[in-house]
């Protein structure tokens, strides 16, 4: 039944990975047993998410290898998904919806929790966005149907994707954006020496970004850095080179890296820096 189902969802465009399965004793089918801190959450690839492929040959590899291993998607390619994992979170979203709950695909999840699909934002993941409400974005992935929790529940489908994502709701999207910077009426008198100090600052934040934070906080930083490429104030190429070694530092991989960073930075460009403006100073 997994192997059928991920071969559907690569059929579908959205990319696989096969995650480790809780075990009977309600530990995790890795190495750690039930010492596992993520039982049948996290994959069994090397590279994790990086590797993962709609390839249907090289799924039915996996699958042949772990028969009964969970199946994850990776978000930020053919959908971003919002997932509430307490009723603070459920209450929250509904709060920020006006009450309604988007009509695209829902997941129950198997720890008692939901995911909604949506249509990708092109973000990082944001980790928080309300009490209980995270968002898998670019460079996340999120466990599906019908994979098996370490509570012995399974994850199905409540509304099955048959139709077009939905775009996430104007107030969703405010937040994952986050807010807008204060303006301040004093110009930057040196935009040059201001730009360089900011790229020293987001590459330090970057390297030592804790685990679960790390892409979101990368993301963040190329978008911050674009604006200043779009101005003109610093060099494309050596921005890139600072923000991945920085990334590498903090352990994310080189195919996460990257396109977390092409993503964030085309962005940036189009909102580029203003000097006399100066949007980014409180």
């Amino acid at each position: 039944m997994s192997l059928s189902a991920a071969l559907a969802y690569a059929r579908h465009g959205i990319p696989v990975l096969p995650v480790h399965a809780p075990d009977p004793r309600g530990g995790c089918s890795c190495d750690r047993g039930v010492s596992c801190e993520r039982p049948g959450k996290h994959p069994h690839l090397r590279r994790g998410l990086t590797e993962a492929s709609t390839d249907p040959r090289l799924i039915e590899l996996w699958w042949a290898r772990w028969p009964a291993a969970n199946i994850g998607l990776r978000t930020g390619v053919a959908m971003d998904v919002a997932d509430v994992d307490s009723a603070e979170g459920w209450h929250g979203l509904c709060h920020l919806l006006g009450g309604e709950l988007p009509a695209g695909p829902r997941v129950r999840t198997g720890g008692g929790g939901w995911h909604f699909w949506f249509r990708p934002l092109g973000y990082g993941n944001r980790v928080r966005l309300l009490p209980g409400l995270d968002w898998r974005g670019s460079g996340g992935y999120v466990v599906a149907p019908p994979s098996r929790h370490a509570s012995g529940a399974d994850y199905r489908w409540v509304l099955r994707p048959d139709r077009a994502l939905p775009e996430g709701p104007a107030a969703l999207r405010a937040l994952i954006a986050g807010p807008v910077p204060a303006p301040s009426h004093r110009p930057v008198a040196h935009p040059s020496r201001y730009a360089q100090a900011a790229l020293a600052a987001e590459a330090d934040r970057v390297a030592r970004a804790p685990v679960g934070t790390r892409n979101d906080t990368l993301n963040r930083a190329a978008y911050a850095l674009g604006r200043f490429i779009g101005a003109g104030l610093l060099d494309e190429a050596e921005t890139t080179r600072e923000l991945e070694d920085a990334a590498r530092f903090a352990g994310l991989g080189r195919a996460e890296i990257r396109g977390t960073l092409r993503s964030g930075l085309t962005a940036g460009r189009r909102a580029p820096f203003d000097p006399e403006l100066n949007r980014d100073v409180a």
